[in-house]
């Protein structure tokens, strides 16, 4: 038993992925293809990835959107857990970042579940219809309010919002770490805290993931 959640040393880690999770090969290659990348450290964890699998059977998902796509593992997790009519509707705004994942999505066989749309997010959600089963946000730090707005017109009710990075290296914790980006997840934190729509937890699991579920009655 522990009053609060231990810590991972890498070595912690690397037995919590081999033993606690269950990765794709397709995933794995898409995930050491990435590492390679220069701004490797905006993909999310095997673990959070295998989380939000696990989430999206829990609930029956069958329509996920997501904010902030990057090289594809995200999407490329959701697809492979949704059953064969299931969508995933992407938002980046690079098609350079999206490309380095589309031909796993293909190897994997859920490419025609995944549909992207390239540009500004906020005016892709602007055009989109509901409902939504499931939301992710893990884009622009200083937009995250936007997008969770945005996501809770779109989800619906009883639906699922997943905010990443919602600890931020732990510098939400300090406050003398004030830059944009460590502000504006500070103040969303406190927001959904006290937001009445949502029923939220922040899982310590990666960089901090935020689960809000969206009221019933909203």
């Amino acid at each position: 038993m522990s009053a609060k959640t231990i810590g991972l040393s890498e070595e912690l880690h690397a037995y919590l992925v081999s033993v606690g999770l269950r990765e794709t090969d397709v995933q794995r290659e898409l995930r050491k293809v990435t590492a390679e990348h220069p701004k490797s450290n905006m993909q999310i964890s095997p673990e959070q990835g295998a989380f939000m699998q696990s989430l999206i059977r829990l609930s029956g998902a069958k329509r996920c959107l997501e904010i902030g796509t990057f090289t594809g593992y995200s999407a490329l997790s959701m697809a492979q857990a949704l059953p064969a009519e299931g969508q995933v509707v992407c938002c980046d705004i690079s098609e350079e970042f999206v490309a380095v994942g589309r031909p796993f999505w293909k190897k994997a066989g859920v490419d025609s579940m995944i549909h992207v749309h390239i540009g500004p997010a906020l005016d892709t959600l602007n055009s989109l219809e509901g409902p939504f089963d499931l939301a992710f946000i893990d884009a622009d730090k200083e937009n995250y309010r936007a997008y969770y707005e945005a996501c809770l017109e779109l989800v619906r009710p009883g639906g699922l919002i997943l905010i990443d990075n919602t600890l931020w290296s732990g510098q939400v914790a300090h406050p003398e770490y004030d830059d944009p980006e460590t502000t504006a997840i500070r103040e969303l934190n406190a927001f959904i805290h006290s937001d009445p729509r949502v029923f939220p937890t922040l899982v310590p699991i990666g960089d901090g993931l935020t689960l809000a579920v969206k009221s019933p009655g909203i």
